[in-house]
């Protein structure tokens, strides 16, 4: 006599993990984004600023490096959606926007040395060695520069297509194509805008994705806490 088992099929990251994410990563970026609002641009002024407010500076640069390590898993679970029905836009929009993410953690680790730099040797030291790095042939990360303008062109197409957004939605995701990426780049309204739209286009599909999931358990949330809690305080003691 056989016996059948029926299981419910699993896709990474799954409806909970996936819905945090698209809400927590596009409200990080955008309460970063705006919080550098106001100081021009390019690198020079961003180190004087932060010399200026390094409360305030070191606060916005941290919350949109929060958001974008945060998006990853969102990310994943939008292609995991598109799929469905498109899965060649669903590989290439979730993969080059994947490796985006990749490239923007970089030049913020680049940026965090630099206020380190500026606060041990003054912003003029820092400003130098900025300009230096510009200058330096490092071709992995400046080679994802095409992956970060045509990702979210690719995504918010598959997301279109497939059904997973409406059309404004999924306009308001493409414009994340246009978001400047390097070392200590500032904000400008239209940075501001861009990142919005990614809040109009994936907050609401994070809420839709975690009433799907229903409710966690309460040892789950617990232990969840209780990890981030122990990672802070333990990247904190080095």
């Amino acid at each position: 006599m056989s016996t059948t088992t029926t299981c419910r099929p699993f896709t990474f990251p799954g409806p909970r993990l996936g819905g945090v994410s698209l809400i927590a990563g596009p409200l990080l970026l955008l309460t970063g984004t705006v919080l550098r609002l106001g100081v021009p641009f390019f690198f020079p002024d961003q180190l004087a600023a932060h010399h200026r407010q390094p409360a305030l500076f070191g606060a916005a640069y941290a919350l949109v490096l929060a958001g974008t390590v945060a998006l990853w898993p969102g990310i994943a679970a939008v292609a995991a959606r598109v799929g469905g029905t498109r899965p060649g836009w669903a590989v290439w929009g979730g993969a080059l926007v994947t490796a985006g993410l990749f490239a923007r953690a970089f030049h913020h680790g680049a940026t965090t040395f630099a206020f380190a730099l500026a606060d041990a040797d003054g912003p003029g030291a820092a400003v130098r060695a900025v300009g230096v790095y510009y200058a330096y042939p490092e071709w992995v990360a400046s080679s994802l520069t095409a992956a970060v303008m045509l990702g979210w062109v690719v995504l918010a197409t598959g997301c279109y297509l497939s059904g997973t957004l409406r059309l404004l939605p999924a306009v308001a995701l493409a414009l994340m194509s246009g978001l400047m990426i390097g070392v200590l780049k500032g904000s400008t309204w239209a940075s501001a805008v861009q990142v919005a739209g990614l809040v109009v286009a994936l907050v609401p599909l994070g809420v839709s994705m975690l009433r799907e999931a229903g409710r966690p358990a309460r040892g789950t949330v617990l232990l969840v806490l209780l990890f981030a809690a122990g990672s802070i305080v333990l990247g904190q003691l080095g």
